[in-house]
């Protein structure tokens, strides 16, 4: 989300961020269902996917675990600030050698005095280059993870240059760098070592809230597909009469209405105190994959129109490709998938 005033206002103005967010905290104490809906919308309208996926970022990385785990203290002071979208969080996670294996990390937390003091290297930040805040996921003392909410203003907080990307581009990433970090002990969300319960919380309703907005995407992408197809004609008829055409829009559909049932049933087990372990891991297969195959099919249905710049369809297909990768490639999710299955 890059500090561009019209687009956060209107974000903000619509009360996206304080969706999840409790109340007495400025926020509309919405379900998980009721977010996904919110943000399904906001991928068909908002045709800057890098801006949807930083509001997205905005909620999970943030709102969603200060809201949840968050000290009183740390709660009234961060929670209005990132419902009325003057405050931008992020989190992070992924490390040089750690990615997909968190428990891999080398950046530690350590409890000093009633301070947290951290140290390492984070790789892979979105929103970073402009966060004021950052929940940090740190190895803990105890072998564990803590999560930390660290304000980039600290002494030590280093940020590097934003990266460039393939897509998503108008979201911006970085890395982040730690040198003896002091932050206070209620910054700490949960309690030291709990972080991976905090992350597993987190990671759920990061892939919900990301690819039900993909779905969003997708349908937008059904719908300019099938206005091109049906109002250009090649060979005295319509392009959408031809069954190679036709066929493919089929199954763009399927593809879309399979991802939206996968995401929002498992987003009603979720809220239901049901193990989705699975759900999650299909869910986020079937969706990221489905939004690539979408923009491919779109590219191609365009023809020239699809491959050039000036119609966007082409940056659908970069922005796409980001989906099979963050939140848990799709090879590591297959991997899950194969271990709970008893396959390895």
């Amino acid at each position: 989300m890059l500090r561009r005033p019209v687009e956060s206002a209107l974000l903000a103005e619509a009360g996206v961020f304080t969706l999840p967010a409790a109340t007495e905290y400025g926020g509309l104490a919405q379900s998980v269902v009721t977010t996904m809906g919110v943000l399904e919308e906001l991928g068909f309208a908002c045709r800057d996917g890098g801006l949807v996926f930083s509001a997205c970022t905005q909620l999970a990385s943030s709102v969603i675990p200060v809201n949840r785990f968050g000290k009183p203290a740390l709660k009234a002071t961060v929670l209005p600030a990132l419902c009325d979208g003057s405050m931008i969080g992020a989190h992070a996670i992924s490390e040089p050698a750690a990615g997909s294996d968190a428990m891999a990390m080398t950046t530690t937390a350590t409890v000093r005095d009633e301070q947290v003091v951290l140290n390492g290297t984070k790789a892979f930040v979105s929103n970073g280059p402009i966060a004021d805040i950052v929940v940090v996921y740190a190895k803990a003392e105890d072998g564990g993870l803590t999560a930390v909410v660290v304000p980039t203003d600290t002494p030590g907080v280093v940020r590097g240059r934003p990266i460039e990307k393939m897509g998503l581009r108008t979201s911006p990433l970085c890395e982040l760098f730690l040198d003896d970090v002091r932050v206070p002990a209620h910054n700490v969300l949960s309690s030291p070592g709990n972080g991976y319960f905090v992350l597993d919380y987190v990671m759920k309703r990061e892939i919900l809230f990301s690819f039900v907005a993909n779905v969003g995407e997708i349908r937008r992408r059904i719908d300019d597909v099938t206005e091109y197809t049906c109002g250009h004609s090649q060979f005295g008829q319509p392009l959408s009469t031809f069954q190679a055409v036709s066929h493919q829009i089929v199954e763009m559909r399927m593809n879309h209405d399979t991802a939206r049932k996968w995401l929002y049933d498992t987003a009603v087990r979720l809220m239901n105190n049901r193990d989705i372990t699975t759900d999650i891991a299909f869910s986020k297969i079937i969706a990221s994959e489905a939004a690539v195959s979408s923009a491919h099919t779109a590219v191609r249905l365009l023809g020239g129109y699809g491959y050039m710049r000036e119609y966007g369809i082409e940056k659908d297909l970069r922005n796409a490709v980001a989906g099979t990768i963050y939140s848990g490639s799709t090879e590591v999710q297959k991997n899950k998938l194969a271990s709970l299955l008893n396959l390895t």
